[in-house]
């Protein structure tokens, strides 16, 4: 029987874990809604607003989603500050970072047999601020709609100036529908890479992020970032 020794490698707090399936279950519920939102569904060719697939049921489902995607959101950056070791964003002032984000991209293309080892995959980071902007943007373009109800209230004074900048609240719409597929788009790629790190690389990426950790037997070459910010790994027999 082989013996292998792995270290335990603490990656990411209950507070990031909770809030990244908050916004998980958030997104698929305000995708679905939207959808049904933009092309309501027909029962037995009865009008969708006098069918059992009301759109007001619908509606206040996707602005329930939206304000707990918006609580997740505010509650992520805040997490970002308070917890250090869930820091995800790039580190771009490093020279090799370019290196090392260029060289998972070529092994993600088939370009390259393999990678070097990361705790925290530098394409993926990098991918990540793609996608915070794309949920402001969202968060923005949604808010802008919801409020031209009445424009006068607060929140037409905050968030009505989204639908002057777009040209009007029709580019609004498409804008906020577009980002939403690019956010699907992104999550198709998300998963994969993940199943992708655990099927053939052994990374341990889906379960990390309900466990927190990670174990593993090689030494990645992003290990002394997670001295500097939390507990030194140690090691399992």
């Amino acid at each position: 029987m082989k013996e292998e020794k792995r270290k335990v490698y603490y990656l990411f707090s209950p507070f990031l874990r909770i809030f990244h399936w908050i916004m998980v279950l958030s997104i698929v519920t305000l995708f679905i809604t939207g959808l049904l939102i933009t092309k309501p569904v027909t029962v037995m060719g009865i009008e969708p607003t006098y069918t059992s697939m009301s759109m007001d049921w619908v509606r206040n489902i996707h602005f329930i989603a939206a304000f707990m995607f918006c609580a997740a959101f505010i509650l992520r950056i805040y997490g970002y500050i308070r917890y250090p070791g869930d820091r995800l964003f790039p580190r771009v002032w490093k020279g090799h970072f370019y290196r090392d984000t260029i060289d998972v991209a070529l092994h993600y293309m088939l370009l390259k047999p393999g990678h070097d080892p990361y705790l925290r995959n530098p394409l993926a980071r990098t991918s990540y601020v793609g996608l915070y902007v794309m949920v402001l943007i969202e968060i923005l373009t949604g808010f802008a709609m919801y409020y031209m109800t009445e424009p006068n209230n607060i929140g037409g004074m905050l968030f009505g100036w989204v639908n002057v900048v777009l040209g009007g609240e029709m580019v609004t719409h498409w804008v906020h529908h577009i980002v939403a597929w690019l956010i699907i788009v992104f999550a198709i790629g998300h998963v994969y890479m993940v199943l992708r790190a655990d099927l053939m690389e052994a990374e341990g990426e889906a379960s990390s992020m309900f466990s927190g950790v990670k174990f593993l037997e090689h030494v990645p070459l992003d290990a002394p970032e997670i001295n500097e910010e939390g507990p030194k790994p140690k090691k399992k027999d």
